[in-house]
């Protein structure tokens, strides 16, 4: 393959100039190949006047260079990438572009090269990709700048669906972060309260800090209390080759097998989102017998889920990502002379459910953390094991180890096919108690979860536990008395000084049966039911904790309504509580014109209506109405007016802004006793190598976006976010090892802006700062008229900017497009590959009046 010793990189204006002389030489006419004078593009020049246009002649010619393109790959968007194109040519002799990848690039998408070790330098920089792999191929759409690479089933590597290499993972910049979250409220009885709650981060590398403090202050009438509190303090890094992340100091054991507990010390655990969707949770594995050259397509609830292409024989797919958490599998293989197959496999999930071969753990050691002052810190050990085996039978295992608790647990889960899936799982404990009591004793747990596909039903989760009366958990065992009472953290005492009670504890009644369930039932247009509840029973006493609850909700013509009922009993209460409840939302849409802007303030209004109704007969009524306003719908406003029974009327009115540098809230209260009116604000700062960047809040993983000198410019599909006056802004959230689009808004640029690639794409890992730069051209729009020995220069000339590197082609006039341009510069024009066929013309335009968005003006080349 030829190597190209001249690039371009070709702006917008470019295509649009191009497009114009290519729609002379129409592609794949059949025929003799044609001839073209290219001075019929003009009117009246001679071919002395037409700049060397002769590699145009072929049909559907496009120059080499690097093209920024949608890169996809088996109909799989991969990234947006400024990518090199060689020329070759075909038997015939005609030139056409061929996309340049490294061999390394293409086994980066799954792809098998037979032999890499044997391949020529020259191949393993720019792979022949369709001569070494058979039945590859590509489609380079120009007007859309879209690339598509196809490679037959046989030669991918068998990675899963969606898998992006760890070598792309990126641990992002060195930054120091801090959100901030602060509220207040000031009350008509002279009463205030204020909090405050920090989040900071350091990251460096994969290493990242964090620390989380807040600060509350609360004004009586008579007193006032505040207190400073550090919440937790850890350092935290990934371990990719184990797909796994390290902690080290304050935070939280995984709850899936064991109740998860508080801790200070060291945790190693498996990271499912190290693992493309394919490849997280449960699914069934696919197995199937195809005859020929066949398409297998599978199905749940009606919807196409996977797709792919087999050879004749057996295949196995384990690489599913059902859409939902239940509903069986539709299996069509599609022979290729015309004939089907089809079979259903059964699919249902638990939280403990692995795919087959996977291997989940988490191991944790140190000191016991709850926060409650009621509670010692003894120091423990905790290991959990889950693994998927064949069948679709997961087993798993763990265990708790303490001075004066020791625990081990084993379970089994299983898909079972048509009857759903289920998990049982055993809990021995030794505990040691306050009062210096010994208990031994055993915990049973059974879960259930199945759809019904004929009947729109889910039994979403369907659960028992049943412990005996000498079993206690890691949780009771660190308290320091048989009973007590928990209070509120200091600073947070009731207005009459005195402190909260939040809970209750008596070791003697320790807990015996819990039955919990989740179901709902569809009715397609007709809306959809759902019950859940759960209970709980104790040793040494009689009586439950009950809670249940039943709703029906739907939709018509855009109107939400929906109806539940609930009912509530505590032990220590001898009446139950019930309580009705009626919500709708009516869109104001509903009643305009179906022409009426989707932006448009009453559009974009609800009119809410709820009622509720308890067995104590209080009655309360609300009424409201709440919008978005703003182009792009980050200021919303709520008003209402209510009533209690008993009580009077009450009502409350705010607004929410969602910003560039942040979240911001007012609202006022009132009520018979009081008016209260509330604020708050919440963002974050980051501090990086360019300087502080502020922002709304970050959520664990970010993306700051650089583009330097292109302020006010929109970031598509986050609500807010704008550049600042820099060119710098915060995306509050991004997916950690995902693929990350990050796109800035064309319609938001103003006069002075151009962004050569308005698309970046990143994959960070959890945690990380990760930095999408965009490449700036922060100048003047001109339309220059260019001369060279008094004449146009000629049409289809190159014209460069030297500095900024910015291009374009002149017209039959001499005339020449350029955006970004700076204000003093050289320009060099050049219409042949002779060392005389150039020109330059140098300006400064600083004292220039420049009228409108575009400058135009006259140069002379020389």
């Amino acid at each position: 393959m030829s190597n190209i010793k001249k690039v371009f990189t070709h702006t917008p204006v470019y295509f649009a100039v191009l497009a114009a002389v290519t729609c002379f030489f129409p592609a794949g006419t059949a025929g003799a190949k044609p001839s073209f004078n290219a001075a019929f593009l003009t009117d009246d020049l001679s071919d002395a006047d037409v700049s060397d246009l002769s590699r145009f002649e072929s049909g559907g010619y496009q120059p080499p260079g690097n093209y920024l393109v949608e890169l996809s790959v088996n109909n799989d968007f991969v990234s947006s990438s400024e990518i090199t194109f060689t020329e070759l040519k075909n038997k015939e002799g005609e030139p056409y572009l061929f996309p340049c990848f490294s061999a390394e690039t293409i086994m980066g998408f799954g792809v098998n090269i037979a032999r890499p070790e044997e391949l020529t330098e020259q191949d393993k920089q720019c792979f022949p990709f369709t001569e070494k792999i058979p039945g590859s191929e590509y489609h380079f759409d120009f007007q859309k700048q879209r690339l598509m690479l196809s490679f037959p089933q046989a030669s991918l590597s068998g990675q899963a669906r969606g898998y992006i290499p760890p070598d792309r993972w990126e641990s992002g910049i060195p930054a120091l972060f801090m959100n901030y979250f602060a509220s207040g409220n000031n009350n008509s009885d002279n009463t205030s309260s204020y909090y405050v709650n920090l989040n900071s981060g350091f990251n460096l590398g994969a290493w990242q800090f964090r620390q989380s403090s807040s600060w509350n202050y609360n004004k009586s009438k008579n007193t006032s209390n505040s207190q400073w509190r550090s919440l937790m303090n850890y350092v935290q890094r990934p371990i990719i080759a184990l797909k796994s992340q390290l902690v080290i100091g304050d935070g939280n054991s995984d709850g899936s097998v064991f109740d998860s507990a508080g801790f200070r010390g060291v945790r190693l655990f498996s990271v499912d989102n190290m693992y493309p969707d394919s490849q997280q949770g449960y699914a069934p594995t696919v197995r199937g017998m195809a005859k020929t050259d066949a398409k297998v397509v599978i199905r749940q609830n009606g919807y196409v889920i996977y797709q792919v292409y087999v050879p004749p024989g057996p295949f196995v797919i384990n690489d599913l990502n059902p859409a939902t958490s239940s509903g069986d599998l539709q299996v069509t293989v599609e022979e290729k002379d015309g004939t089907q197959q089809q079979y259903i496999v059964p699919y249902s999930t638990l939280p403990v459910l692995q795919r087959e071969g996977r291997v989940k753990y988490d191991v944790m050691a140190g000191e016991f953390r709850s926060g409650n002052s009621n509670q010692d810190k003894p120091k423990f050990v905790q290991a959990t094991l889950l693994a998927g085996l064949t069948r679709d039978i997961s087993v798993y295992t763990g265990t708790q180890l303490a001075d004066k608790y020791k625990s081990v647990l084993v379970g089994v889960g299983q898909n079972i096919g048509r009857f759903g899936a289920f998990s049982f799982d055993v809990t021995h404990a030794n505990s040691e108690l306050a009062d210096g009591s010994n208990h031994s004793g055993q915990s049973f747990r059974f879960l259930y979860a199945k759809s019904l596909n004929t009947t729109g039903t889910t039994f979403q989760l369907l659960g028992y536990r049943y412990s005996t009366k000498g079993f206690y958990t890691l949780n009771d065992v660190a308290y320091k008395q048989m009973s007590g009472y928990e209070f509120a953290p200091d600073g947070e005492d009731g207005d009459d000084g005195k402190p909260i009670i939040i809970n209750y504890h008596n070791l003697l009644y320790n807990k015996k049966g819990r039955f919990q369930v989740n179901i709902s039932q569809s009715f397609d247009q007709y809306g959809s039911l759902y019950l859940s509840g759960n209970q709980q029973s104790y040793w040494n006493r009689s009586g439950k904790d009950e809670w249940y609850q039943a709703g029906y909700s739907n939709s018509w013509n855009g109107i939400n309504y929906s109806v539940s009922l609930s009912t509530t009993k505590a032990l220590e209460i001898k009446e139950r509580d019930n309580m009705l409840s009626v919500n709708v939302s009516v869109p104001f849409s509903s009643f305009s014109s179906r022409n009426a802007r989707s932006n448009d303030a009453f559009n974009n209004a609800y009119a809410t209506f709820s009622a509720t109704n308890n067995s104590g007969g209080r009655e309360a009524y609300r009424v409201g109405v709440n919008g978005t306003l703003l182009e792009d719908r980050n200021l919303s406003y709520s008003v209402s007016q209510g009533h209690v029974s008993q009580q009077g009327y009450n009502g409350s009115a705010g607004l929410d802004y969602q910003g560039t540098y942040g979240d911001f809230g007012i609202s006022y209260n009132y009520d018979p006793d009081q008016n209260q009116l509330n604020y708050r604000a919440s963002g974050a700062v980051l501090l990086h190598e360019n300087g502080f960047t502020f922002g709304q809040s970050i959520n664990d993983t970010t993306v700051l976006v650089k583009a330097p000198g292109a302020a006010g410019v929109a970031v598509e599909n986050y609500t807010g976010v704008k550049t600042d006056w820099r060119g710098y802004a915060i995306i509050p959230y991004a997916s950690a090892y995902r693929n990350n689009r990050i796109a800035l808004n064309p319609d938001s640029f103003n006069d002075n802006t151009e962004i050569k690639n308005n698309v970046q794409n990143v994959v960070p890992i959890s945690g990380a700062v990760a930095r999408a730069t965009f490449d700036t051209s922060i100048g003047i729009r001109a339309l220059l008229s260019l001369t060279h020995n008094g004449k146009p220069i000629r049409f289809g000339s190159m014209v460069q900017e030297t500095g900024s590197q910015i291009s374009s082609i002149a017209d039959d006039d001499g005339r020449v497009y350029l955006t970004g341009l700076p204000l003093t510069g050289k320009l060099l024009v050049q219409w042949g590959n002779q060392p005389g066929d150039q020109c330059t013309a140098d300006y400064d335009f600083t004292r220039q009046e420049i009228k409108g968005p575009l400058l135009r003006t006259a140069l002379e080349c020389k």
